[in-house]
């Protein structure tokens, strides 16, 4: 499934300066072109085999091409700090917005690769790591990047005859590191992983081109070709990855919705209330002090109806926590920088670390929510949005994240009832707006695509809770209990 060069092994240096200046200007051009549409990101993976060529080949890239616009990263191992995320967490951070190119040095197949060579994973657990890539690569794409792969390659013989040139040379002998020499020790074990993750993750939407990297100029106009080449067929492509149409929400056969099952006649006596609210309180704050809770962190995403309590919730969680230990997240409408990353990018970067809370007031599932009833996303976007998220919590959950979801409910008249107070009460008026007045008259869609999220998405990982919300003192009881109860089984305190 590979991308073939049609360059031949080697360019001798006439036809490489009659070519060069031709490609450069058409580089230049594609890159402005691509900056002035800000339609979609370039990223850029340069991987294969040490010693050939990939800094050099990116290197004259850079030359050829405008710089302020192009970001460059070296992924290599995980350090100390990027072990306290999820392994993507670090590829999430320097993905390029929309109009700008990204040079990735490695990328997410990488650790795979060298822990397979090594054997510390086996080839199933290593298949799934790949299916893991695959998945990713398949997001970014779906959500309008342009992904060119390079693998640069060099037979044994060629990498070993390279590694000693280089460090015969007094001024590139710094670029050979005993590691270097480590993997060649490897080479076959290298190989042959590196062929099985290649086969497994060139697909149709990312495809791998393989460079042989002995002759530097051959390399460098068969990238720059296989870039401008693949530039050019997405700029001659459509403007948006899908329409903006909605696709009409379908009610149950019985006229009932998940959430329409909930008893939102739940009440917690006045009497009881402040003792039970105390008592999770402190058990909260025992649990997350806990020296167990420093391998382990949460992320509570907190949806709901308008005025269902989402804000009372948090307020009555954050009250049993440290103040240095958590981040509060309200998402609203995505911004322009946020709008030039892909869909999930805004809530990756706020990931907490291990020992740390994250609460999101709203979440990811806005996609399958507000921007499917209201149409800014097709039904092809929004389905598609259910792997995705669900791809993302299990990185979370793998990575010792406790992740907790809780949809607040209130019934019509609740709502109502709640809107008409905030417009009396001065320091509740900054909450009530047109826009919530105006989703009110489309309560029953919402509460269809809710009931709808909350059935694709409740896993025992990472599952929903509803919480019956009319009565407020029984909601924020739930909430802390059902918090209490998860984080405590996580540290082993039940």
């Amino acid at each position: 499934m590979f991308e073939t060069a049609e360059l031949g092994h080697t360019i001798d240096k006439a036809t490489y300066a009659k070519r060069v200046p031709a490609l450069r200007l058409a580089l230049l051009d594609a890159q402005h072109e691509v900056l002035k549409a800000a339609r979609f990101p370039v990223l850029l993976i340069v991987g294969g085999v040490d010693g050939a060529g990939k800094g050099e080949t990116v290197n004259v890239l850079l030359s050829w091409m405008d710089p302020r616009y192009i970001s460059t990263w070296a992924m290599g191992p995980r350090s100390a700090e990027e072990h306290n995320k999820p392994p993507y967490f670090r590829f999430w951070q320097v993905l390029p917005p929309k109009g700008r190119l990204g040079i990735l040095f490695g990328s997410w197949h990488s650790e795979a690769i060298v822990q397979r060579a090594h054997g510390d994973i086996d080839l199933a657990t290593f298949d799934q790591r790949l299916d893991e890539v695959v998945r990713f690569e398949r997001m970014l794409t779906d959500e309008g990047a342009l992904i060119v792969k390079f693998w640069m390659h060099l037979s044994k013989k060629q990498q070993k005859k390279r590694l000693e040139s280089l460090e015969a040379d007094k001024a590139t002998r710094w670029r050979v590191t005993p590691s270097d020499w480590k993997s060649f020790a490897l080479y076959d074990r290298y190989r042959k992983a590196s062929e099985h993750a290649l086969m497994r993750t060139s697909t149709g939407n990312a495809p791998w081109i393989v460079v042989e990297g002995s002759d530097a100029r051959y390399r460098s106009l068969t990238v720059g070709t296989a870039l401008l080449r693949a530039v050019r067929t997405r700029l001659a492509g459509k403007a948006e990855p899908y329409p903006k149409s909605a696709a009409p929400l379908v009610a149950p056969v019985d006229g009932r919705s998940l959430l329409a099952t909930l008893d939102l006649s739940k009440k917690t006596p006045a009497k009881a209330y402040d003792a039970q609210l105390t008592e999770l309180q402190g058990r909260l704050a025992q649990a997350t002090r806990s020296p167990r809770f420093r391998e382990r962190a949460i992320v509570l995403v907190f949806e709901g109806a308008d005025a269902a309590g989402k804000g009372g919730a948090i307020r009555h969680v954050t009250s049993g926590l440290d103040a240095r230990c958590y981040s509060v997240i309200p998402i609203a409408a995505p911004t322009e920088e946020e709008r030039a990353q892909p869909y999930l990018w805004r809530f990756w970067r706020h990931v907490p670390s291990l020992g740390r809370i994250a609460i999101f007031d709203r979440s990811w599932y806005g996609r399958v929510l507000v921007e499917r009833v209201e149409g800014f996303a097709d039904e092809s976007a929004w389905m598609r949005a259910y792997a995705e998220m669900s791809d993302f919590e299990a990185q979370l959950t793998a990575h010792g994240i406790v992740v907790l979801k809780f949809w607040l409910q209130i019934d019509a008249e609740e709502q109502l009832r709640r809107f008409k107070e905030r417009e009396r009460t001065k320091f509740k008026r900054f909450k009530i707006t047109q826009e919530d007045w105006r989703n009110r008259k489309k309560w029953d869609a919402y509460q269809l695509a809710a009931s709808d999220m909350i059935e694709r998405t409740s896993v025992d990982a990472a599952p929903w809770t509803m919480v019956e919300a009319n009565d407020k003192d029984f909601a924020r009881l739930k909430v802390l209990e059902t918090i209490c109860d998860r984080v405590e089984r996580a540290i082993g305190r039940k």
